[in-house]
């Protein structure tokens, strides 16, 4: 948690809430978090990716609650989750018939540390009102937060056709794109508004405004945030695959964190066919790390690579580096307290090789092209070894190693 927030803007300050015992807004640290894309009425499969996303690093885990089997299952995966030691938050994704769901199974609702509800779809017309009081009364008996989520896909459409209807009879001031991002905004607080009428506490509710566009989520959130001190869970709906959604959700929710508004966050990256979940969770750790926001895991800084470095030794050296890190810090977490705090440097040639790894923990400055086949190695700011050989890369990944255990592990307490 050290050095989580170092933007030159203040921290938006928004009112706490604790989801399943992680603390969400109030001061606390951006929180991480992801959902399944499961049917959650397997129990196996869902238990598995719970797992792998918490073990990624998700501090919280969204799945889906669509249909009795779905809510039946709910508390045998809490329990399963937690007869495997992993106590991840479990948020209910409810749409429709959330009201009906929660009411037929309390061992659901009870086993759930939130509920997530979307005032477009939680009811129609009549049934709207209702059947949100319902949800929010059955958080109340449950004692349970509540994420109020809008989605411009799934937008109220009264209340969107209403400020339509008034823009348009003040001779058309807005365009209709803004006259959209301000019924986004107006549903999420009139929702929260009406939430806290039936009964629930400031302290329960979270607020999303999900779209899909970079900068109509800079403008929503930003307009949201200035009439609300709710806790904010940012997030680009629909974001994309690969490098399209990676960048577009980082470009968007790095400028809002940069402003500090935003208290939870989700990179909804489309996955590729059988692909990794895990990914969106490394991406919203990577986003927050690379702000200063959050350290998760150990800096690896590595040579871009020139014509000075025709050979890949050292980008086989950095990936192995990388890997290796992200496969151990699931225990490194645990028997290695502050171990993501690590700088390692991994560098191509003598241009900036030496100085780089310097300023690293343990640092490596391989050879360039035609340069002596040496490689210097530098702990802690002074040059420790000299690598030579074809197993230079084997025996670096023993030094940072070897060098973790001592400053990190028993070593350290055994040195003081």
């Amino acid at each position: 948690m050290t050095g989580y927030f170092s933007s030159p803007f203040p921290r938006r300050t928004s009112v706490g809430v604790s989801v399943g015992g992680v603390s969400v807004g109030g001061g606390a640290p951006v929180v991480v978090q992801s959902m399944t894309n499961t049917d959650t009425a397997d129990i196996d499969q869902t238990v598995a990716q719970v797992a792998a996303l918490h073990r990624a690093g998700s501090e919280i885990v969204r799945i889906t609650v669509d249909r009795d089997e779905s809510a039946a299952a709910v508390p045998r995966i809490h329990e399963r989750l937690l007869r495997l030691g992993i106590d991840v938050p479990l948020v209910g994704d409810f749409h429709y018939i959330g009201h009906k769901l929660l009411a037929d199974h309390p061992a659901c609702a009870e086993a759930l540390a939130k509920y997530r509800i979307n005032p477009g779809n939680v009811g129609f017309k009549d049934k709207k009102d209702r059947q949100f009081a319902a949800i929010v009364e059955m958080a109340i008996r449950h004692d349970k937060p509540v994420r109020i989520g809008v989605n411009w896909g799934s937008l109220d459409q009264e209340l969107l056709t209403r400020l339509m209807d008034q823009n348009q009879a003040q001779g058309s001031p807005l365009t209709a794109q803004e006259v959209t991002r301000e019924a986004i905004v107006q549903s999420a607080i009139l929702s929260a508004e009406m939430a806290e009428e039936i009964g629930l506490g400031r302290d329960k509710i979270i607020l999303s405004a999900k779209v899909s566009g970079v900068q109509d989520l800079i403008a929503v959130y930003t307009e949201l945030a200035t009439r609300c001190d709710h806790a904010l869970h940012l997030g680009l709906t629909e974001a994309g695959m690969g490098t399209k959604g990676i960048v577009a959700s980082s470009a968007a929710m790095g400028i809002l964190l940069q402003q500090g508004i935003g208290d939870t966050i989700r990179i909804s990256l489309t996955p590729e066919p059988n692909g990794d979940r895990t990914r969106e969770v490394q991406v919203s750790q990577e986003l927050l790390q690379t702000m200063g926001f959050r350290q998760f895991v150990p800096i690896v800084a590595a040579c871009p690579g020139c014509g000075r470095t025709t050979s890949t030794v050292f980008q086989e050296l950095a990936q192995g580096i990388q890997a290796d890190i992200r496969k151990n810090m699931p225990v490194w977490r645990e028997k290695y307290p502050g171990v993501e705090n690590l700088k390692v440097a991994v560098m191509g040639c003598i241009v900036n090789g030496p100085g780089e790894s310097k300023h690293a923990d343990i640092g490596i400055s391989l050879p360039g092209t035609g340069e002596t086949p040496t490689a210097p190695v530098f702990i802690d700011g002074k040059k420790a070894a000299t690598l030579r050989g074809p197993s230079i890369a084997q025996d670096f990944e023993k030094m940072v190693a070897d060098y973790i255990e001592q400053r990190y592990g028993h070593g350290k307490a055994a040195a003081e």
